[in-house]
């Protein structure tokens, strides 16, 4: 379902939605920034780009059109006795920085200790896409990866591991390209229990 207004995600105090712009004025801001980087937007080979942008911005932000909790709402309770860690490892990241709009790309690692229920382990995958598909710190997406299973599945602990490169700090500012930022957050049993959070890093690679 389209998105009629955008609610910023941390300034509370607003009363009202930011009014979502036409496809027509957000391709205007893509030429008014072709201008001010020194180019004429109205040159053979950028005539189409504004289109192509909001093009893109439509599918690197759709993030924002999606509900991860309709993903974790299916649940499955015949698990066998299963009583061990669900994980999955190398899970694609491709999201933008919230400070200058920049991608940052790396591995998500995710996993969660079942209550009574377990979940399809794509909707996990789709949980991460939903939230890195929106203008994030990495911080805050690895917290919302673990809040959304934590709320919906209840299980006994949950688990989330990131490892990313930031464009905004490799292609700008210090130029360093050969680092990662790695956050986590863990709940539960995840938390209490140093040789389960373990056995988590050793099998995400990072213990």
């Amino acid at each position: 379902m389209a998105m009629d207004a955008i609610t910023p995600k941390k300034d509370m105090s607003r009363a009202d939605p930011v009014k979502r712009p036409s496809v027509e004025e957000a391709e205007e801001a893509v030429r008014t920034l072709i201008a001010w980087a020194g180019d004429d937007p109205r040159r053979e080979g950028l005539l189409d780009t504004p289109k192509r942008v909001v093009n893109a911005y439509k599918e690197w932000f759709s993030g924002y059109e999606e509900d991860p909790v309709k993903y974790l709402s299916r649940t499955f309770e015949d698990v066998q006795g299963y009583d061990d860690i669900v994980m999955l490892r190398n899970i694609e990241v491709e999201s933008h920085c919230e400070h200058h709009m920049a991608p940052f790309l790396g591995k998500a690692y995710v996993a969660y200790m079942p209550s009574e229920a377990v979940v399809g382990i794509s909707k996990l995958a789709r949980v991460v896409e939903i939230f890195s598909k929106r203008l994030q710190t990495q911080e805050t997406m690895t917290a919302q990866i673990c809040d959304a299973i934590t709320e919906s599945l209840a299980p006994m602990g949950t688990a989330v591991l990131i490892d990313a490169v930031h464009e905004c700090m490799s292609t700008r500012g210090v130029h360093h390209k050969d680092v990662s930022t790695i956050t986590t957050q863990f709940t539960g049993v995840f938390k209490s229990d140093a040789d389960l959070r373990n056995r988590f890093l050793r099998m995400a690679g990072h213990g």
